[in-house]
């Protein structure tokens, strides 16, 4: 059945199959559960809060808490406010959380649903917040939704009057609980307090205990959310993730903003840690983690060397993982993301201009049917995204390193970093490795040896 993706390519201006992304309310509940106390509420049908939850549990391998205004076909004619009403009085009375972060969904969104109006109108208990972002599910993808989730929070709850902190706020990117660990500990070594915001680390991957929390001990509490408006600056990173919420603090409570790519490979977890230190020392225990990471890329040098791949997903997260593999010396073919935007189209053929590489094929807004149709025409030495390459890698016979969202067929992805001078050794590992089997599978019998 993987075999019947046809050869021959026919452009296609309406039809997207298999997008190389997801929804809106995706992004917008991984976002709430980054926030400490948080319920992630969906204003729209059961149905579609079941396939957002489920889609973050077979990624994160943890319960992905969400509610639903589950919307019939009452609400959908005369409007969900009742719904929203009822909901938001029961997730208090049952579940107690400290806030109610509401995101739309394409039902909602079309029929005109206000939710503005709606929490307006509510009563809420007193020390209790009830906040929305408009997440409809046809615009953007789940980058989007997070984003927008974000900005929501800081519409809501940023403080202009708070008073001035000294710390730097930190707005991680769309990237696992893994990652966000990583960065902090990367800052933590060069002294630098930070507000992170927000951080799902110990909320989806939450240590096992003897008993079940809703609510886990980690994520953003609200206070500190309030008190973004005092921070120094913020440190936002990856344009398409915190570009947009790093600006509406900026509007709101005057606080600058640095906007640097994800930390993935040599240079961007340079201008990471270099952004940070200001012009301060460097840790020697980053210096001789960045040479290591050095030293295993000239170690395996000669199996990265000019080997072609094709790189999907997340447009912050594949312009990172451009950027690692033409570090490398590798040649990426095909750089595509689901994502609409072309600022990333930009983005990526200015980075593969610097390396030189011209004949690349770079897409946003594009599907992963149209990248098999294109590897069918000129076939790639290894794929680099998330599951859902693995039909390509099957029906082709190409090796596939799973990176970035989501990564539904392994355990244990989100955990492990791939990001910062350790995170890259990981990718750099995990690169060579895959083309390494692939070596010792083709090769001759006398010339499969022992030592590489």
């Amino acid at each position: 059945m993987l075999d019947l993706t046809p050869k021959a390519i026919v452009e296609r201006g309406a039809l997207r199959v298999n997008p190389c992304k997801t929804c809106q309310p995706v992004g917008a509940l991984y976002a709430a559960l980054g926030v400490h106390k948080c319920m992630p509420h969906s204003h729209g049908s059961q149905g579609c809060v079941s396939y957002h939850r489920t889609f973050l549990t077979r990624h994160f391998k943890e319960p992905a808490i969400a509610a639903s205004s589950s919307f019939t076909e009452g609400a959908s004619v005369f409007g969900g406010g009742p719904n929203l009403r009822a909901a938001v009085k029961n997730i208090f009375d049952i579940y107690d959380p400290d806030v109610i972060a509401v995101h739309t969904t394409c039902l909602s969104e079309t029929i005109g649903d206000d939710l503005n109006a709606y929490i307006l109108e509510m009563t809420i208990p007193d020390g209790k917040i009830v906040l929305h972002a408009n997440t409809p599910s046809y615009a953007g993808s789940h980058i989007t939704g997070y984003a927008n989730m974000l900005s929501g929070f800081i519409r809501y709850l940023a403080d202009p009057r708070a008073p001035k902190n000294g710390r730097t706020a930190l707005f991680p990117g769309f990237v696992n609980p893994g990652d966000i660990r990583e960065i902090k500990r990367v800052l933590g070594l060069l002294g630098l307090p930070l507000i992170v915001f927000p951080d799902q680390s110990d909320v989806m991957d939450a240590p096992m205990t003897n008993a079940y929390a809703m609510y886990p001990e980690g994520g953003t509490t609200l206070d500190e959310i309030r008190a973004l408006g005092g921070c120094e600056r913020v440190l936002a990173l990856g344009r398409f993730a915190c570009e947009s919420p790093a600006d509406a603090l900026d509007k709101k409570c005057r606080i600058p903003f640095l906007n640097l790519p994800l930390p993935i490979g040599v240079a961007a977890t340079d201008a990471l840690v270099m952004a940070a230190a200001r012009g301060a020392g460097v840790p020697r225990e980053l210096e001789d983690e960045r040479g290591r990471l050095l030293d295993l890329m000239l170690d395996a040098n000669p199996y990265f060397y000019r080997k072609t791949l094709a790189i999907f997903g997340d447009p912050d997260t594949v312009l990172g993982l451009t950027a690692f593999a033409l570090e490398l010396g590798m040649k990426p073919g095909y750089v595509i993301t689901g994502t609409p935007g072309e600022a990333f189209t930009r983005q990526a053929n200015a980075l593969l201009g610097q390396y030189g590489v011209a004949d690349a094929t770079v897409k946003a807004s594009a599907d992963l049917f149209e990248l098999h149709q294109w590897i069918k025409n000129k076939p790639v030495d290894l794929l680099l995204g998330t599951s859902y390459g693995k039909q390509i890698a099957r029906a082709e016979d190409i090796p596939l390193v799973r990176a970035g969202f989501p990564v539904l067929d392994r355990y244990g992805h989100s955990c492990m970093p791939i990001v910062g001078y350790r995170g890259a050794m990981r990718l750099a590992e995990m690169i060579a490795g895959a083309l390494m089997d692939r070596y010792d599978r083709d090769c001759a019998d006398e010339d499969m040896d022992m030592v590489m």
